[in-house]
């Protein structure tokens, strides 16, 4: 059984989101759709977010993380 999995991945727009994103693809994760960006006001900073996806031979377990699927 085939299953696609969705991770959406946030951080403040640092370096810290570029290698979260990183990260993600080299552990087989694939980009899904354009990156965005967004002001936060509360913490007056520009937060980033990317869509991943990745498709795994097993069923999806909701008690896993995602990560760890």
């Amino acid at each position: 059984m085939m299953t696609r999995l969705y991770r959406f991945l946030t951080e403040e727009d640092t370096s810290a989101f570029c290698h979260k994103v990183t990260k993600a693809l080299s552990e087989g994760w694939e980009l899904y759709g354009n990156p965005t960006y967004t002001f936060d006001s509360n913490l007056g900073q520009l937060r980033c977010g990317q869509a991943v996806t990745k498709v795994i031979d097993a069923p999806y377990d909701p008690d896993k993380r995602l990560a760890e699927q």
